[in-house]
């Protein structure tokens, strides 16, 4: 196997680069600028607002305006020319980052890795992170100058620039100039005095002068050269925009040498010109010459650099060419368009050359671009909008032919939410595989590097998610078998993903060894698979019981991905989940609310459409341990919107869920779910759903049938004790004392509890008992008792003891943080009230009859009146007005 490849998202070819500079290059002013003093002076003025927009219809010369200002003014300057390859929010945050790292060094290498891949599926993060930067020099001003605005319409887009402007810092100005009003906040910008426009009155005295039209004055410059009789074809220049523009250019066409008029108009087809380019297209050498030339002449191209490099036609004037290209040479047309994809293509410019090899009529040709191209597009600079426009722009009947198209319409749709179409899609592709010949294929990031070199493997690796995704072990492996199978020499992606498929089947049937082995051969160089696979590693080992080694895992992966003075990967989110879920485990509050803060961040810029289900669930139970059962609801409610998986391993939230409830005192709620999910306590639990069956032995308890539960936890324990799983043998281990502690069986229950607590004091478990409340802190106390007395099974360090003891806090007066229901302890009561019997002590006082009490708490008749029996025992009270009395008087109840 070759060594994994490497290559940072932010490498581009040499022409690109080149290209992206004249999209960031400030116009040069034209010989013949007429200024315009009194404009410009608004402009510097509307430098106190957040956003200054210049809106106008096409032609009335807003760049012009604009790039006379921005190279006279005393303000800095980020420019930046979009076109429509801009809707893609990756690739608009990636020039925009470039405009303004043009005057502040390193800007861009430490932001634009929050650009992915893979993309973010929110540029919030981005954005904060670059308004962290901006403010971090407030006295350095700058302005964002965004042109033609107009051709943007996507909404993420929209929204991202949005925030931008709400929380734009002190420095940073933002221009726009646009054909139409940008669906911005521009209403609230308004009211709060952030928005300035150029006056009415301005706009109405240019518009008086050109009818509306200000490139309408520069042709009819241009035609008055060669008028005999200027003062007659003045009187002439009336009427509508569209028809002055075609006078007019036909005037200024009509003056051309035969030469200058063929060029104009067969280049007309380019967005971008260049010497090189231009003698490709039109077929002849010199262009550079004449570019120079009809630049000269004023014949509306505007170049884009300082050394006459690239240029770029007027718009109009380019529809005007193009229009008059298509009425008298209709057969040319495809033909320049098919030159200009060839050029394109050999120069590593997917974008242009998909979109000219369409306009030529040659969509096979864009089909085989749009393959060689994806895994760069998509794993290297993270645009998958821009893979689907390009996929968009083909016919459907020539998609539906095309294996490698169909992967990558199932790969857009997994990461975008959409996984109900991903299975049909693989359908579709492997027909179309076994109904077609192999093509030759030979993709740009090499074969090392890409998904979709080997279809049959990769066809099975996405059949083997889905199977994964359904908790399916077997088909798993069996698809992951079948991809290894398939992958060839040098295919060190395809391999390393199969590899991670094949751990995880291991992991859903709880070979936990074998798992971490498959998985530490599978993790590499790829950043996109590291952050995954490092995550699911470090799950198994705390699985094995082994917090310590997870941590390490962790960390090592931190240190090989971390630049000091640079955010952290969004790939690394997990990573800090599992920093967290660990430092929750040890009962470290504060340093889990970190580390799971900076995780959720992160994993909703490298989840696109998937809340960062673990991140969430982690969250809420840190609220809930910090006695903000409200905000925990709120978290694991916001989990809740992730696409669901049957196996509870690999999406917490369900079983999550329902122990929350319990938590929260919803025995109904718990007990409810776990009946709905089909779990059965004579049920032969396997692992993949064992979380569930973990949360319905806690609902038996709590619904006081503790031997039920203890048939149950039993069969867990055996389980987890046969396959090495620590972690699994500690959590049933805990509930299971709890079980023998609820049917009477007090000694082998403390004994239990000891022997659960050899396993988990080293590692530093804390949590997995404390979560339980009030019924193991009793336990813990008959066990510290037993230990003091000599009666221990076996001998728990004390620090251990007693760092259990100040989590559940005793002796700290009152219980600990998560503990919520916990009685605290009435001097006056001989016996305490446990939990259960003070939610009987509520309902008694509310009025409620053995029945209603019975139904609410989803136990039976009998279990109630024990219930209300020792609470009279308890109290000293002879019935059960005199109990609600007595409570009342200890302030048991309001």
């Amino acid at each position: 196997m070759v060594a994994p490849p490497s290559a940072a998202p932010w490498e581009a070819a040499s022409e690109r680069d080149a290209l992206l500079a004249t999209k960031l290059h400030v116009p040069r002013p034209r010989p013949d600028l007429v200024p315009r003093p009194r404009l410009a002076e608004r402009l510097d003025e509307g430098l106190a607002s957040g956003l200054m927009l210049v809106c106008a219809p096409a032609g009335y010369g807003k760049t012009v305006l604009l790039a006379d200002w921005a190279r006279r003014g005393q303000q800095p300057v980020a420019w930046l020319s979009l076109d429509d390859g801009d809707n893609d929010p990756a690739r608009f945050w990636r020039h925009g980052v470039a405009a303004l790292g043009q005057g502040r060094p390193g800007l861009a290498e430490r932001v634009g890795p929050l650009l992915g891949p893979p993309a973010p599926s929110s540029y919030e993060g981005l954005v904060t992170a670059l308004i962290n930067e901006l403010a971090a020099e407030p006295d350095a001003h700058q302005a964002l100058l965004l042109d033609d605005y107009h051709l943007i319409d996507s909404e993420a887009v929209h929204e991202s620039l949005g925030f931008l402007l709400e929380h734009r810092p002190q420095g940073l100005h933002l221009v726009l100039a646009s054909r139409s009003d940008p669906p911005l906040a521009l209403a609230r910008l308004r009211g709060r005095g952030q928005l300035t426009a150029l006056p009415e009155t301005a706009v109405a005295a240019l518009a008086a002068r050109t009818e509306g039209w200000a490139a309408g004055l520069q042709l009819a410059a241009l035609s008055l050269r060669g008028q005999s009789d200027a003062a007659g074809f003045t009187a002439a220049f009336t009427g509508s925009h569209r028809y002055v523009l075609d006078f007019l250019a036909e005037e200024v066409l009509e003056h051309q040498g035969e030469q200058v008029r063929a060029f104009l108009l067969e280049t007309s087809v380019l967005e971008r010109l260049s010497g090189e380019l231009c003698d490709a297209v039109t077929g002849r050498p010199g262009s550079q010459a004449l570019l120079e030339q009809a630049e000269r002449a004023g014949l509306f191209l505007v170049p884009l650099d300082e050394v006459r490099g690239w240029w770029r036609y007027h718009r109009l004037f380019a529809d005007l060419l193009r229009a008059r290209l298509q009425a008298e040479q209709p057969g040319r047309v495809l033909a320049l368009h098919r030159n200009a994809a060839a050029w394109y293509d050999d120069h590593e410019m997917p974008d242009d050359a998909i979109r000219h090899a369409v306009a030529a009529g040659e969509t096979a040709w864009a089909a085989r671009l749009i393959e060689r191209h994806f895994d760069e597009l998509i794993l290297r600079r993270g645009e998958g909008v821009t893979v689907q426009r390009w996929l968009s722009a083909l016919p459907a009947d020539l998609v539906r032919t095309r294996p490698r198209l169909l992967l990558a319409q199932a790969y857009l749709a997994s990461v975008s939410g959409h996984k109900e179409t991903v299975g049909p899609l693989l359908d579709a592709a492997e027909q179309a595989y076994l109904d077609g010949a192999e093509e030759p294929f030979e993709p740009t990031v090499g074969r090392a590097s890409s998904l979709l070199v080997n279809v049959p493997a990769l066809i099975a690796v996405r059949r083997g998610f889905l199977a994964q995704l359904r908790g399916d072990a077997e088909d798993t492996a069996a698809l992951a078998s079948r991809a290894l199978a398939e992958i060839k020499e040098g295919e060190w992606l395809l391999s390393s993903t199969a590899r991670g498929l094949l751990a995880m089947a291991e992991r859903l049937r709880g070979w936990l060894a074998e798992a971490e082995r498959a998985l530490a051969a599978s993790i590499a160089g790829q950043p996109a698979l590291t952050g995954w696979h490092s995550y699911q590693l470090a799950q198994v080992q705390r699985a094995q019981g082994r917090l310590d080694t997870a941590i390490e895992t962790y960390e090592q992966l931190l240190k090989a991905n971390s630049v000091p003075g640079q955010p952290p990967l969004p790939t690394l989110g997990l990573v800090y989940v599992g920093l967290a879920e660990v430092a929750y485990e040890r009962n470290e509050l504060d340093s889990a609310l970190g580390y799971v803060t900076e995780g959720i961040t992160l994993c909703r810029q490298f989840l696109p459409g998937t809340p960062p289900v673990a991140g969430l669930v982690t969250l809420a139970w840190i609220r809930q341990a910090a006695g903000d059962p409200a905000g925990a609801l709120e978290a694991i409610g916001e989990a809740g919107h992730a696409w669901r998986t049957t196996a509870d391993l690999l999406n917490p939230f369900p079983a999550q869920r329902a122990r929350l409830l319990l938590a929260q005192g919803d025995v109904a709620a718990a007990a409810r779910w776990t009946h709905e999910s089909g779990l059965r306590a004579g049920d032969g639990p396997r692992y993949p759903r064992e979380p569930g069956y973990l949360l319905l032995a806690r609902v038996l308890l709590a619904q006081e049938r503790p031997f039920e539960a203890l048939v149950l936890l039993d069969r867990l324990r055996a389980a987890a004790i046969a396959q090495d799983r620590t972690g699994s043998v500690i959590e049933a281990g805990a509930l299971r004392a709890l079980a023998l502690a609820a049917c009477g069986q007090e000694a082998d229950a403390v004994n239990a509890l000891a022997d659960v607590l050899t396993l988990a004091c080293p590692q530093g478990y804390i949590r997995v008992f404390v979560d339980e409340g009030p019924s193991m802190a009793a336990l813990l106390g008959r066990l510290i008792a037993a230990q003091r007395a000599g009666q221990a099974a076996a001998r728990i360090p004390l620090g251990c003891l007693a760092r259990l003891q100040r989590a559940f806090g005793v002796g700290h007066g009152g219980p600990g943080p998560r503990s919520g229901t916990a009685p605290v302890a009435v001097p006056s009561l001989v016996e305490q009230l446990t939990s259960r019997e003070r939610e009987v002590l509520g309902m008694l006082a509310a009025g409620k009859s053995n029945q209603a009490i019975a139904g609410q708490l989803v136990v039976t008749l009998d279990t109630v009146k024990k219930h209300v029996s020792h609470l009279l025992g308890k109290l000293g009270a002879a019935n059960r007005t005199e109990a609600v009395i007595r409570a009342r008087e200890l302030g048991l109840i309001p």
